[in-house]
């Protein structure tokens, strides 16, 4: 079948980085790709558990239309589009194509490709694609057309300019205000020695206490957007524009865009050391202990340890961690990248490039060759 007759259906629900993988992916096919949106019934959990194709945990009306002609490949993440999926491919008799991002919750062989990353602990075996860092494809163009808009505000601001991106609230990791303000004081003893500012930005998943404890410790220079503020996110722009970046370890989104800029990188560690879980009242909270008991007693569907992401980065060069230990040196560091900089790497040489082609290349592979 020639790649010009083939068509893509992206499944999207409420995460974002789920959403930026399946579209990256889409993408890089060039092929012709229609999204549908996806919306999860709030006890959809209980449907799935189960591994089958069914529509049953979502909900039709606030969902995109799925009706024929039915798509030569279907791309989707998360648990709650795994049904809809394996339901897409059921009503085409078998010949849609499935191909997941992450890890599955059902069978690994009910997949025609899953492409995945280390927290996942997935085995080696023929449909299963073993990548660094999650898929993303931001664009020169894109980079541009943000660096553009945001240089102007950033005018008076003293270089270098450290990028902060912060997440939140992910499995074992918990985002307290207690965490928000040492990062925050962190950030800003590095931005102060190397005599720079602070451009921050956080998401969604950021808990307001955390932000605002955050937010408070930045003495040094510094542009700050809160998420639901109202005001244009410059995380792109920040990308093109900063001349490093701090990101907190559990979002793997960020890391990966950031680490893949060429950029000095370091680590905000939001886990909770050597102090042990049940010490903790933050450990209490619905998600890290639904976290736990899924890690202890759950099958291995259910296990994922994101901190295989940060360790792989600090191990191979790619990353540090951000630690009182490393302030001058990073500082030092830092104002010599002043002195010679460097565009962004999104480019033909770039981990995140090179691991996108392949994905989109094994894709292609299973359908030209049906």
């Amino acid at each position: 079948m020639g790649e010009g007759q083939l068509t893509v259906w992206c499944l999207l629900g409420k995460k974002a980085g789920d959403n930026t993988q399946v579209r990256a992916l889409a993408a890089e096919l060039d092929l012709d790709s229609v999204e549908k949106s996806i919306a999860a019934r709030p006890w959809e959990l209980l449907s799935h558990l189960g591994t089958g194709a069914t529509l049953v945990g979502i909900d039709r009306r606030q969902s995109s239309d799925l009706q024929a002609p039915w798509p030569d490949i279907v791309i989707s993440a998360g648990r709650r589009n795994e049904p809809v999926a394996q339901w897409i491919r059921q009503q085409s008799g078998g010949l849609t194509r499935l191909v997941h991002i992450g890890r599955p919750w059902a069978s690994l062989s009910s997949w025609d490709l899953i492409v995945t990353t280390p927290q996942y602990f997935l085995p080696q075996q023929d449909n299963i694609l073993h990548n660094t860092l999650p898929l993303h494809r931001v664009s020169l163009e894109g980079l541009r057309s943000a660096e553009n808009q945001l240089r102007p505000q950033l005018a008076a601001l003293p270089r270098p300019w450290l990028a902060v991106l912060v997440g939140g609230d992910s499995g074992r990791f918990v985002m307290t205000g207690e965490k928000g303000r040492r990062l925050g004081s962190l950030a800003a003893d590095l931005a102060t020695a190397a005599g720079g500012s602070v451009l921050l930005t956080d998401s969604a998943r950021t808990p307001r206490a955390a932000g605002d404890a955050l937010q408070a410790q930045l003495t040094a220079p510094n542009l700050c957007y809160r998420w639901g503020s109202g005001d244009d996110n410059p995380y792109r722009g920040l990308l093109a524009l900063a001349d490093a970046f701090v990101v907190t370890g559990e979002s793997m989104s960020m890391l990966g865009e950031a680490v893949d800029t060429g950029r000095p990188l370091y680590i905000f560690d939001v886990g909770d050391g050597a102090a042990h879980w049940w010490t903790l009242p933050h450990s209490y909270r619905y998600k890290p202990l639904s976290h736990r008991v899924a890690m202890r007693f759950g099958p291995a569907r259910m296990r994922r340890d994101i901190g295989n992401i940060q360790n792989t980065l600090v191990r191979d060069g790619g990353a540090r961690w951000l630690e009182p230990s490393m302030i001058h040196a990073a500082a030092d560091s830092l104002r010599a990248t002043i002195a010679s900089p460097s565009a962004p790497s999104q480019g033909s040489g770039s981990v995140a490039h090179n691991e996108l082609k392949r994905a989109a290349q094994t894709v292609r592979q299973l359908v030209i060759t049906r």
